[in-house]
């Protein structure tokens, strides 16, 4: 694994909105105190001119992209994934949401791999939170591909999308060089026929890890990269839990309201068969090196495995 490429997708972040910023004149970058952290200022370095620092004060930033919206500009409204999708839960819901305004939440620092800030800096909410806003788009790229073609999918969005980018490097999985982006689409990595891993973000490299794992012991794993999970692929899973008879989710996230249960949904209503969750159990994070947290949050591929094998136990 040394020569696995390895990248944060808040990196990319930063790099897509000025890599993109020529194409799209009417991008503008809104940020909270946080540029250095959250990327944008690679942005701003190249764009002083579309960047307003709106400082430590998030609801407002919200206000004033949604302002920003109504004047025609795509506003990318940045900052950690506990500020935007948590201090500022109200502002996106009903000066966004309500109205269905194409502003981008540039949510980075997601999840537990925020490591040594601690629980109250480590959103495992914030899926679950956007998801119940009608109209919300919810992206979770996997890696620094995938985060850079999901940008520019919401560029071309006409509405409110949640962007969720990490802080920890993570490898790159979609080494494909066909690789292509869709919204909305979920991406089959691998095929399988005993069991389907259905993963987000960076748990989808631990989900190839895993299927290679039990591909050692004789389970035939298919592994489902699901990016866009607010609207989720609805066929993919379907189909995945008809021909193999049980599902596994990972996910950097509570196991309430975000991956896991929306691919239960789709489950039980097309094809019903045992979905096991992996991802944080209903309790707070809490600080320490970031890899360390995953695992003593069993997020790493061996847990994926332990699951798989539950998953398999309940299949009939």
């Amino acid at each position: 694994m040394a020569d696995v490429v390895k990248k944060a997708t808040r990196e990319s972040y930063g790099e897509a909105l000025r890599d993109l910023a020529e194409k799209y004149p009417e991008v503008v970058v809104l940020d909270a105190d946080l540029a250095a952290a959250t990327k944008t200022g690679t942005f701003k370095k190249a764009y002083p001119e579309r960047f307003i620092d709106c400082g430590i004060a998030e609801a407002n930033m919200v206000g004033i992209a949604a302002g920003l919206a109504t004047t025609g500009k795509i506003p990318f409204a940045s900052t950690f994934a506990m500020f935007a999708a948590g201090r500022a839960y109200e502002q996106v819901r009903n000066a966004v949401g309500y109205p269905h305004l194409n502003v981008k939440i540039g949510a980075t620092h997601a999840g537990i791999t925020v490591g040594e800030d601690g629980a109250t800096h480590q959103c495992n909410e914030d899926i679950a939170l956007m998801r119940t806003i009608p109209g919300m788009v919810v992206i979770n790229p996997a890696d620094d591909v995938e985060a850079k073609a999901a940008v520019e999918a919401a560029i071309n969005y006409y509405g409110p999308v949640y962007l969720r980018f990490g802080r920890l490097a993570v490898p790159v999985v979609n080494t494909d060089p066909n690789y292509k982006f869709e919204l909305g689409k979920g991406v089959q990595l691998r095929d399988g026929s005993d069991l389907t891993i259905v993963a987000t973000g960076l748990e989808v490299s631990e989900a190839l890890q895993a299927a290679d794992m039990l591909a050692a012991e004789g389970i035939s794993a298919r592994v489902i990269n699901i990016h866009t999970i607010k609207p989720i692929d609805r066929d993919i899973i379907a189909k995945a839990a008809c021909e193999t008879g049980c599902i596994v989710t990972a996910e950097e996230h509570s196991v309430i309201g975000g991956l896991g249960s929306a691919v239960a949904e789709v489950v039980t209503e097309e094809c019903p068969v045992p979905v096991v969750k992996l991802g944080i159990y209903d309790r707070f994070g809490m600080s320490g090196p970031a890899a360390e947290l995953l695992d003593i949050f069993e997020l790493r591929a061996k847990d994926i495995v332990v699951k798989a094998k539950e998953a398999l136990a309940k299949k009939k």
